[in-house]
């Protein structure tokens, strides 16, 4: 392999340093197909746990800290995996999909599946604002990693907006 190859993921990738393994959403992003939707149905899981524990103060900390932890994962694991905005890193996910239910919560089951499918929709499809931000930050270094998490905060942007504008009307 040369040296700008891109890397193979798996577990002992993941496994070989700690920001590998939050980049990789703990091994969501492993997943053969459609690793983003694997990360963000982890998310999901992980805060219907988290929600349990924490009050709502202490999850929006956790969140605020999941940024700069998440721009140095996925920095670092994009420059390791030679790729500068892998489709294996779904760290942004994890901290996306976290935003959304932060805010929309409480709600019920329901409510929890049309923001993740307005989520999905918004940051697989790109439209308008995402494929902007998506556009905005390419390459490695800080710049890439940030970029890897803004088109997602921006899909999140939007699926609150969305869900703000459907809970107006009705």
């Amino acid at each position: 392999m040369t040296e700008n190859a891109p890397r193979i993921v798996d577990f002992r990738f993941m496994m070989s340093h700690p920001a590998h393994c939050i980049a990789l959403g703990f091994g969501s992003g492993l997943a053969p197909k459609a690793p983003g939707t694997v990360g963000t149905l982890w998310a999901w899981a992980i805060w219907l746990v988290i929600q349990n524990f924490l009050s709502p103060a202490a999850q929006g900390l956790l969140i605020a800290l999941s940024l700069p932890l998440g721009w140095w994962a996925c920095t670092l694991t994009a420059r390791h995996m030679h790729i500068a905005d892998p489709g294996a890193i779904v760290w942004d996910e994890f901290i996306a999909m976290w935003l959304i239910l932060w805010l929309i919560l409480p709600t019920g089951f329901w409510g929890q599946l049309i923001a993740f499918a307005l989520f999905r929709f918004f940051d697989a499809v790109k439209p308008g604002p995402v494929a902007w931000a998506d556009q905005l930050f390419k390459g490695f270094g800080w710049r890439g990693g940030w970029g890897i998490l803004l088109d997602d905060l921006v899909a999140a942007f939007c699926t609150l907006l969305v869900l703000a504008f459907w809970r107006w009307v009705w």
